[in-house]
């Protein structure tokens, strides 16, 4: 019914059921109003007319069928020598850039590849007569309607436009028709088929669990008569799971889906076509215009989104003429989804019975022998499987040349390719590059010597300690640790004396701890104690702060005077003055008399302490009554203090070293 119109060059909006012979029904008239060498040979055309460029355009929506479309017109154009070439992503642009400027005659293509090369002046498309949009309402939906618009405002105002389809709802229709002129609708229908679907196809709704779908699916494929199965899923991650656990079960399954690079695309579609795989997983990208001979059934593991999708899916059989069985598995949560899809198209299934894989009735409509179970017996593969089939290398754009890799735009409805195959391969090549100039720089690094690991220093107060290290504890001679307590000292600030349980040596206590009264005895006490038994006390170790330590109170004081150097007594006049207390303001007894009383007073306390050190080796820490007022007199005669500390610190310290001069 196309031939007649579509010859005489008028617009034509064709729609007819699946597998019906739409390719040639727009197909031929292209070829025929093509102007080919053998034209000019024949007479039937002048020199002139001849031309490289494209002189007819097919935009369809997937790759895979790009090239089933190519193949069809390439057969039928082989007597007259047409040149097609398919032009569609996933592929090298300098192959399809190279045919282009040889010189073609046909361009089927898909819109994100066309754009880029009629972008780049590479596709010359003035010359164009004739534009076929095959699966219009496809090709014109919201997803690629910007793109189908920038694609027609690159052809010539005067042409011929062909829509076709097997669903053309009255929206694309009047949506067609702002880019055509009085087109001719088209409707081809048999008088003993007037359903939506084809008559040789038998439909089954079964409502099952989500996990009990795989094992359902299993048993169908082992159906006496069974042939090639299409198993569509709606989601790329659940069509490569569905795979794997075939494969798993025994069967020979192949994948189609978005994810896979083009490569491993057309790899798994060309093992179905020949057999060595029997069961393709595939999404909705192959649910439109894909022609394989021999599918007997089309299973939806996952129901689909509406009416067209479900239309497209089983249309995968009961082609020209055959039989076939189509099989719908609808989930608990797709009830809605399917009812409407069931109202829409008037199939009779408003609610699937409940079945299970172990289900009489599914057993005997699905023509199941029983006890079959779940995994294909040995006996029975006899598939060469998806390994079997070479993957050719098609120069995949972005380096994808492995299985896996995202088909981008182009591998849902066509377009251009970006995708994580790309991203992949370019993290592969870089990891190959930093492996190759690890191994160039190799002798290099054999040749350096080994690095000896960083030694950690110990040190108080951002200054190192003197021979201290982590990996070895040194431990000075008492001279060295004389020394090294003076010159401290005098580089410094004073640090609080920290309290210990055992008898060491305590902190360095700063020498505005002796007052201006006591000073003479205190120069005594250091020249004695320096050429004394004092010099054999052990090295400071690292103290916890602890309660108060009972050590006898003599050797606490020999040692703090002992690392005091004499000469640098005065300097306590030279920091600030100690803010002056009521109790100092107070004190009317001449200074002189008060360190005289205090230093009698000390030394009564350090031989009483002492001896109760000797009973106790443990005191309980009380609060004393006189010794603030000692202190406070003691402080006030010298007037200077450098910084604030602890009563029991400076009390312990006064009265330490008048015990020690009356010794």
């Amino acid at each position: 019914m196309t031939l007649p119109v579509a010859l005489s060059g008028t617009d034509v909006i064709g729609q007819a059921k699946t597998g019906t012979g739409k390719t040639l029904g727009f197909g031929l008239p292209l070829l025929e109003r093509v102007t080919v060498p053998a034209d000019v040979e024949a007479g039937r055309a002048k020199p002139e007319q001849l031309t490289d460029a494209p002189q007819a355009l097919v935009v369809v929506p997937t790759r895979e069928l790009c090239t089933q479309v190519t193949n069809d017109l390439l057969t039928a154009g082989k007597v007259r020598n047409v040149r097609v070439l398919a032009i569609y992503g996933g592929r090298a642009y300098e192959p399809q850039v190279e045919a282009l400027r040889k010189g073609v005659d046909v361009v089927v293509g898909t819109p994100g590849r066309l754009l880029d090369l009629a972008g780049q002046k590479k596709l010359d498309l003035k010359h164009i007569r004739s534009l076929v949009l095959d699966e219009a309402d496809e090709m014109l939906d919201l997803g690629f309607l910007p793109d189908v618009e920038k694609i027609i405002n690159f052809l010539p105002a005067r042409r011929q436009t062909m829509l076709f389809s097997a669903t053309m709802p009255g929206a694309v229709i009047g949506l067609a028709r702002r880019y055509m002129t009085q087109p001719t609708h088209i409707r081809a229908t048999s008088p003993d088929d007037e359903g939506a679907t084809v008559a040789n196809t038998a439909q089954f709704v079964y409502r099952a669990h989500n996990m009990d779908k795989p094992e359902l699916v299993a048993r169908i494929l082992q159906a006496e008569g069974r042939g090639l199965v299409m198993v569509f899923c709606r989601t790329k991650r659940t069509a490569a799971d569905l795979a794997d656990q075939l494969q798993q079960r025994g069967f020979a399954s192949g994948a189609v889906h978005g994810d896979l690079g083009q490569g491993a695309r057309e790899q798994a579609l060309r093992a179905f076509r020949n057999g060595k795989v029997d069961v393709l997983v595939c999404t909705d990208v192959a649910a439109r215009g894909i022609d394989v001979e021999g599918v007997t059934h089309v299973i939806n593991y996952q129901s689909p989104e509406d009416e067209k999708t479900y239309l497209h899916r089983i249309g995968r059989t009961g082609r020209a003429g055959a039989k076939g069985i189509a099989v719908t598995l609808v989930d608990w949560d797709d009830i809605p989804r399917w009812q409407l899809i069931n109202k829409a198209l008037d199939l009779g299934f408003p609610n699937p019975p409940e079945t299970y894989s172990t289900s009489p009735h599914f057993f005997e409509e699905m023509n199941i022998p029983a006890g079959t179970k779940g995994v294909l017996p040995r006996s029975e593969r006899t598939r060469a499987g998806l390994a079997a089939e070479e993957v050719e290398d098609l120069g995949e754009t972005g380096g994808r040349g492995g299985p896996r890799g995202r088909g981008g735009r182009d591998g849902g409805r066509g377009g251009r390719d970006s995708g994580r195959g790309g991203r992949d391969a370019g993290r592969d090549t870089r990891n190959d590059s930093r492996s190759s100039a690890a191994s160039g720089t190799g002798a290099v690094d054999a040749e350096r010597p080994a690095r000896t690991p960083r030694r950690r220093r110990r040190t108080r107060n951002g200054a190192p300690m003197e021979g201290t290290s982590a990996a070895t504890a040194v431990t000075p001679t008492s001279e060295e640790t004389a020394l090294a307590a003076s010159e401290e000292t005098a580089g410094r600030t004073p640090r609080r004396r920290r309290r210990t349980r055992t008898g060491a040596t305590g902190e360095q206590l700063p020498a505005t701890a002796v007052t201006s009264a006591a000073a003479p005895e205190a120069a005594e006490i250091a020249v004695a104690t320096a050429e004394g038994p004092a010099l054999d006390a052990p090295a400071p170790s690292r103290r916890r702060r602890t309660r108060k330590s009972a050590e006898p109170a003599i050797a606490t004081a020999e040692t703090v005077v002992a690392e005091a150097p004499v000469a640098e007594a005065p300097v306590a006049e030279e920091t600030k003055p100690r803010r002056r207390t009521r109790k100092a303001v107070a004190a009317t007894e001449p200074v002189e008399a008060v360190a005289v009383a205090a230093t009698e007073t000390a030394a009564v306390a350090a031989v009483d302490t002492a001896e109760a050190v000797e009973a106790k080796p443990r005191r309980t820490r009380t609060r004393k009554t006189a010794a603030p007022a000692e202190v406070t007199a003691v402080d006030t005669a010298e007037g200077t203090e450098a910084k604030p500390r602890r009563r029991a610190t400076t009390r312990k310290a006064v009265a330490d070293i008048p015990a020690q001069a009356a010794e």
